[in-house]
């Protein structure tokens, strides 16, 4: 069996997917978009990255919640191997479940121009990148591609949630979101100190069985994609720390003179090999592994 012979759902920024009768195959790319916009030319290993850093993190907040995991080996091509996950079907939430425990990025900018965050009021006298006090919850909408996510409040999330939501219940459902991901990103912090890692925000995606309602962990766990990760050696309030996360190409994109619409620069070589250094840095910090021994377990 070969990727081509599988028929293809859907390509998005950077999973393609898959129709495996009752389950699925996603199947992570080196493909990487800035703005919602995808680069012409790709971070090689990127895609393994992605993939062995949520096994890390799905293996480890399973007693949280749920995840679709089926299997990293069976069913999956050889030149998918390390790439690919079977997971299992999932009526997916129509909203992005953002957590931030520091105050950065576009979150940043938002409480410079109001001292809130997605509605959220927040002290005053907060720096760039400081902790907050507690880990908050700022949901946003799932954009088309190419096109951007919208941040929203919790009641906004609810009203977006209540279509399929059990009962049509979207404050129930939201609230079950806002808990799991904020327990999600604590345990995530936690560990990711302990690893001299900083996490400072991150996106989950939820999805419901559509058999049992239970809510599920999909899509991608706690990755240079989805999170912001900092070194803590060097951390100060005040500066936007470096990262190990894709914030690299968004960096240069930011400096580039691009307007952010389509299409997307190619990503000069000097920036590729820097983006694939933190990217397998940021697996080894955080699994404790190198990037090799995680595809020479779902290549054997």
């Amino acid at each position: 069996m070969t990727l081509d012979r599988l028929p293809l759902l859907a390509s998005g920024k950077v999973r393609d997917i898959y129709e495996l009768g009752d389950r699925l195959l996603l199947v992570a790319s080196d493909r990487v978009s800035t703005y919602d916009v995808v680069h012409p030319n790709t971070i090689p290993g990127k895609g393994a990255v992605l993939t062995g850093i949520s096994a890390f993190w799905f293996d480890r907040t399973s007693h949280v919640i749920a995840n679709h995991v089926v299997s990293y080996t069976d069913g999956i091509p050889e030149e998918a191997r390390g790439r690919g996950v079977v997971v299992r079907k999932l009526e997916m939430l129509p909203i992005e479940a953002v957590v931030r425990g520091h105050i950065t990025g576009s979150g940043w900018r938002d409480y410079q121009a109001s001292g809130t965050v997605s509605g959220i009021e927040l002290p005053a006298g907060l720096q760039e990148s400081q902790e907050l006090p507690v880990p908050i919850f700022t949901p946003s909408t799932k954009a088309e591609l190419g096109t951007h996510d919208e941040a929203i409040d919790f009641a906004r999330a609810a009203e977006l949630l209540a279509p399929v939501a059990p009962d049509g219940d979207g404050d129930a459902l939201a609230t079950r979101v806002r808990e799991a991901s904020i327990a999600l990103y604590r345990l995530g912090h936690e560990h990711a100190r302990s690893r001299g890692v900083i996490l400072a925000d991150t996106k989950f995606e939820f999805g419901l069985d559509p058999e049992t309602g239970e809510l599920v962990l999909g899509d991608e766990a706690l990755t240079p994609d989805s999170s912001r990760y900092w070194p803590a050696d060097g951390f100060e309030v005040g500066t936007t720390p470096p990262s190990f996360d894709k914030q690299y190409v968004r960096d240069w994109a930011t400096s580039s003179g691009w307007d952010k619409t389509p299409p997307a620069p190619e990503i000069p070589a000097e920036v590729v090999k820097g983006t694939q250094e933190r990217y397998a840095e940021a697996y080894e910090r955080i699994t404790g592994e190198p990037l090799s021994a995680w595809l020479e377990r779902t290549r054997a």
